[in-house]
């Protein structure tokens, strides 16, 4: 039973309302439109370019283990949420990147096309939003995983640093 639907039932007796568990939504909730003043995210503009690009290069690092360089992405007050593990800071997340690096030698990451989406926050920076996986050989055999993830990019006189993470959906 996932959390989430734990958290609903809770909420739901504490509530006094009922809950009733759904396998898919009703064809009546699937055509409701998006509220009007939801967000959508910026296709092919020139935030867009520059988070998919961070991405790709702040990757290019990951997947060369390379944890400095990794590091030089984000910056000193960043807070690393992680589902599996918890809250981290800048030395607990360069400590955590190292050492994933020398127990798993091979793994590498890929973001999963099309899944990017990016919104500006005013006058911060830019939320970058999307999924990606995990590949490394465990037990001879390859293993991949998907994870999704936020990051909060903040861009000050010219160079963007990521300020927080959430990681989770492993």
């Amino acid at each position: 039973m996932r959390h989430s639907f734990v958290v609903f039932l809770l909420l739901s007796a504490l509530t006094g309302t009922t809950a009733r568990a759904q396998s898919t939504p009703r064809k009546a909730e699937l055509a409701k439109p998006l509220p009007a003043a939801a967000p959508k995210p910026l296709i092919k503009d020139e935030l867009y370019q520059t988070v998919a690009r961070l991405d790709t290069e702040m990757f290019a690092a990951f997947n060369a283990h390379d944890a400095d360089k990794l590091m030089s992405y984000f910056a000193d007050n960043v807070e690393f949420y992680h589902d599996k593990g918890g809250l981290s800071n800048f030395a607990q997340t360069k400590e955590g990147f190292a050492r994933l690096f020398a127990q798993s030698p091979d793994i590498s990451r890929t973001l999963v096309p099309g899944t990017l989406e990016v919104f500006p926050v005013k006058d911060y920076g830019a939320m970058h939003i999307a999924t990606q996986r995990f590949c490394h050989i465990e037990n001879g055999r390859q293993d991949c995983g998907n994870s999704k993830f936020v990051m909060v990019w903040q861009q000050q006189a010219g160079t963007w640093r990521i300020t927080r993470v959430v990681s989770y959906d492993h």
